[in-house]
């Protein structure tokens, strides 16, 4: 390996440990209405050396895309965060979680897709992380607007039951282990897109009997699944900070979603498994044998 390869693969690694660092502190100072200001600063400087650390330490054939991209989604970002309403920001949450979950499943497709062509051995770790990513990047992408739809007005906030929901969710989920042993015994795109399919059908099946009360919870879980959708891309790619920013994230929803649910007398597991605001309020409680009453919180308590 020659020197400057040396000096790449070093400089990486050390910014993507100041940027990790940036990302920690930026996290615990979102903590407190204080200090937020200067977390959201501190997460968004830890992105930019993050970013600038990955294009400058690996050969990039073409910066336009790139820079490109840096600056229509900057741009796109910093309007949506200026316009939008305090009380609209459970929406653009929801909003961003989705194509949060969409960048780890298109990041993914493209992972595959490269390992397919150069005709390596795919490593079953490798194909398990893909599809992770795929799956619960989809699923997130899928639920996640069909939460904003249900804040927006867009789609009746009410509970949509679907018949037989729980055996449809079931075959799905039958679906998307199948889909995972095909791709881990013969790597090839049809089962990585069936399951792709697969999680955006069960995504909407999920979120769609929840009633619109109970959405910025959804949201809070959602944003907790768009993280471990991207630490999930990071082990196939075999990328360090891709890995602990996903896990940070991923930790902290599921952290405030514990919180919500606690404060509503909810259950955790049934907000997990696409039961919260089905049943009437006398059995999704699930805290024991005491009736407690359940509150509802409103888009802008998120």
């Amino acid at each position: 390996m020659s020197t400057e390869a040396l000096f790449n693969i070093d400089f990486t690694n050390a910014a993507y440990i100041v940027a990790a660092i940036l990302f920690i502190l930026g996290l615990k100072k979102l903590g407190s209405p204080a200090t937020a200001r200067n977390g959201n600063r501190l997460s968004a400087l830890a992105m930019l050396v993050a970013v600038l650390a990955t294009v400058i330490g690996n050969d990039i054939a073409s910066w336009e895309w790139i820079l490109g991209g840096v600056i229509v989604g900057s741009g796109i970002g910093a309007y949506s965060a200026r316009k939008v309403q305090m009380t609209s920001m459970p929406q653009l949450v929801a909003i961003f979680n989705g194509f949060g979950g969409a960048a780890s499943a298109v990041v993914a497709a493209a992972e595959l897709i490269h390992l397919i062509d150069t005709k390596v051995d795919i490593a079953e770790n490798v194909s398990i992380t893909i599809m992770a990513s795929v799956i619960i990047g989809s699923v997130t992408l899928t639920g996640s607007f069909i939460a904003f739809g249900k804040l927006q007005g867009f789609i009746p906030s009410r509970p949509l039951l679907i018949p037989i929901r729980n055996v449809i969710n079931v075959a799905l989920l039958i679906g998307l282990v199948a889909s995972t042993v095909w791709l881990v015994t013969d790597p090839s795109l049809t089962p990585f897109l069936i399951a792709a399919g697969i999680a955006l059908a069960l995504g909407i099946l999920v979120v769609v009997p929840i009633g619109g009360a109970d959405m910025p919870v959804v949201i809070a879980l959602l944003n907790s699944y768009s993280g471990i959708a991207g630490a999930a891309t990071g082990f196939a790619l075999g990328n360090t900070i891709l890995i602990i920013a996903g896990s940070l994230v991923g930790a902290s929803g599921l952290i405030l979603t514990r919180i919500m649910t606690k404060a509503m007398n909810r259950s955790l597991v049934n907000v997990m498994l696409g039961g919260f605001g089905v049943e009437d309020s006398t059995g999704v409680g699930g805290g024991g044998d005491d009736d407690r009453p359940v509150r509802s919180i409103q888009a802008e308590d998120a």
